[in-house]
């Protein structure tokens, strides 16, 4: 495991869940929401946990617009360890 710090890029609430099946939160909860678009991976999280996400959709609603996020499987570390691994591969 890395001990390296993460950077959150979407906030999220991991029990938002609506009837796509996925998780949504607002285009405006994320640090820098030019990254945030359909196929980017990014790093989701709140004050207790983290996670990788694939943004699957930015839906536009009279409030704001609705991200949809798939939560992708395993800890965040071991994707900055296979991030690295590549890096000292190339």
């Amino acid at each position: 495991m890395t001990d390296v710090p993460v950077v959150v890029d979407l906030e999220v609430d991991f029990h938002s869940v609506d009837e796509t099946g996925y998780i949504w939160t607002w285009l405006s909860d994320a640090r820098d929401p030019t990254v945030i678009q359909p196929g980017s991976i990014v790093v989701v999280g709140d004050e207790d946990a983290l996670a990788m996400g694939r943004i699957v959709d930015l839906v536009e609603e009279e409030k704001g617009t609705v991200v949809h996020v798939d939560v992708l499987p395993g800890p965040v570390g071991s994707y900055v360890e296979a991030v690295n691994r590549f890096a000292a591969s190339v």
